[in-house]
């Protein structure tokens, strides 16, 4: 923290420069550093500041009057200690950056395609709890009103840095609504999380490596959607990888945000040529969606229970759980 503090102090000097403002880049380039840097030293000031308050308080004489009011205020500094250090672990390379999350059918037929939707609604109800937004940049939709595949962004600081350990396989057991005898079925789902990447330098792309096709989009973009083809699908040759986008109004729109799945994407597999960057990253990312690859369980027969496999977090409230409330095992190490 001293480190950060002395940088602080030299940027502020740096910018009482009268010169500085003449190089816009270079000066909004400092004033972001700044307020990043005053954003994590703020609350560690606060909370030397709290914790010297609480010793004073315990020191008086009058300590069995005080007892109510220091076994509040430390519950506070407890939480608030909490929150600082769950921030403070957030400090990835892109941890600041919004997700792209897609989930994947695996093993499990109409189940699988079923669970698929659960997840999303999970990660929709998380996010609305954060207030982030959440927003469907393509699906691939069966007839019983579950995915096959999905793909969806989350926009809200630190959204990556959160959700960047929910990559993986997540299994559900219960008793299947599809199933005429009521029989217990095992469905499997792929999440897949990448932090959005918006500046196009950061992944070098080939335009003469990729291939382009427009079709007519089934998103939300109005009736414009029926009438042309708006809908962009690109597929990048040397990487094999496939996006699509069918959400915004417009042809144009709809290339950019592929563009940016596919850098997105594109910066994961670059991060996987070495172990310590994929792991960093994303974590391991089984290539099977089925049984022995799980990172977390749900079941809801013939018990109650939703377990992560990496980090042996439990709860028995399965749909508190599916409701989005997660926070507990994104928190998790």
């Amino acid at each position: 923290m001293a480190s950060k503090k002395k940088r602080f102090l030299e940027l502020k000097e740096e910018l009482d420069d009268p010169e500085i403002w003449a190089d816009q880049a270079r000066s909004k380039e400092l004033l972001k550093e700044i307020k990043n840097l005053e954003e994590e030293i703020k609350p560690i000031d606060r909370l030397l500041d709290e914790v010297l308050a609480l010793e004073d308080l315990a020191a008086t004489e009058e300590e069995e009057e005080n007892a109510a009011e220091l076994e509040k205020n430390y519950e506070t500094l407890l939480n608030y200690f909490e929150k600082i250090k769950n921030k403070s672990s957030l400090s990835g390379e892109y941890d600041e950056r919004d997700a792209i999350v897609s989930i994947y059918a695996g093993a499990g037929g109409d189940d699988a395609e079923d669970w698929t939707g659960i997840l999303l609604k999970m990660y929709h109800q998380w996010a609305k709890r954060h207030n982030f937004e959440a927003k469907i940049l393509d699906q691939h939709k069966n007839e019983f009103g579950g995915y096959k595949n999905i793909t969806f962004e989350i926009k809200g600081k630190f959204a990556y840095g959160w959700l960047k350990n929910e990559a993986g396989v997540h299994r559900l057991v219960r008793i299947s609504p599809f199933s005429p005898k009521k029989l217990r079925h095992t469905s499997f789902a792929l999440v897949e999380i990448v932090p959005r990447i918006i500046l196009p330098k950061e992944v070098e792309i080939n335009p003469a490596d990729l291939e382009i096709r427009f079709t007519r989009s089934s998103g939300p973009g109005g009736q414009n959607v029926n009438k042309r083809e708006t809908a962009v699908q690109i597929f990048h040759k040397p990487s094999k990888i496939q996006v699509k986008c069918d959400s915004e109004r417009s042809q144009e729109m709809n290339r950019q945000k592929a563009m940016e799945i596919l850098s997105s994407k594109l910066l994961k597999l670059k991060a996987e040529e070495t172990e310590k960057e994929k792991k960093a990253l994303k974590g391991e990312i089984p290539q099977k969606i089925e049984w022995g690859h799980q990172i977390r369980s749900y079941v809801f027969h013939p018990y109650r229970l939703v377990k992560d496999h990496r980090t042996n977090v439990e709860t028995g409230n399965v749909e508190k759980v599916l409701a989005g409330e997660i926070d507990d095992f994104l928190k998790a190490e």
